[in-house]
């Protein structure tokens, strides 16, 4: 671990990963270190669904969740790592009027967005997922769904593995088990941070 660096980015999860790349692929900003207190991918980068859709309810973030499935469907190719996405469709079920009448709503934002969602009724949910008990005598009968084709699932761990092998091939610095402390400030602005493992100098944190 070096004492000096341009960056320093704190946590090596998928963001702080990702963010290392970026700079460094798109930027050229290669003196970076991740800092990480415990391992890669240990956060909740390892604790989530991992399902990716873009199928939001306000504009803003249908767009921002639009932009982050389009990065993903060629990710793979680009950090020649398989993330194992796989685009199979997403639903939200509803199961009464409230909700039935949310997901329209959704729908009609996401299609003004150029989004591919569409409510679909049981008998179309039933041709898609023919194992899914659509009858009305359950607890809760599924009243609809709002169907969004691009929507699929990750591989999580493939995920930060293939940013962080693809930002150490950039030269970016990846430290696990290096906790931070501290961040040092001189008159209002960053001048590093302190580690376990020591202090490190950097303008950007």
């Amino acid at each position: 671990m070096k004492s000096t660096y341009d960056v320093v980015i704190i946590g090596g999860g998928v963001h702080g990963l990702a963010t290392a790349y970026y700079l460094a692929a798109n930027h050229g900003i290669t003196n970076v270190a991740v800092l990480d207190k415990g391992y890669l991918g240990g956060g909740g980068s390892g604790r989530n669904t991992a399902i990716l859709r873009s199928n939001y309810l306000t504009p803003e973030g249908v767009r921002f969740y639009d932009r982050s499935l389009h990065l993903y469907e060629n990710l793979a190719s680009e950090l020649n790592f398989n993330v194992m996405f796989s685009q199979r469709g997403h639903m939200t079920l509803a199961h009464n009027d409230n909700s039935l009448r949310t997901l329209r709503w959704r729908a009609e934002v996401n299609k003004l967005q150029g989004v591919n969602s569409e409510v679909i009724d049981p008998g179309q949910i039933k041709e898609l997922v023919p194992y899914l008990d659509t009858s009305t005598d359950t607890r809760y009968p599924i009243l609809g769904a709002l169907y969004h084709p691009p929507g699929g699932i990750i591989r999580h761990d493939a995920v930060v593995w293939g940013y962080a092998r693809s930002a150490d091939a950039h030269g970016v610095h990846l430290h696990q088990n290096t906790e931070v402390t501290g961040i040092d400030t001189v008159g209002g602005r960053v001048t590093g941070v302190r580690t376990n493992r020591g202090d490190i100098s950097a303008p950007v944190v």
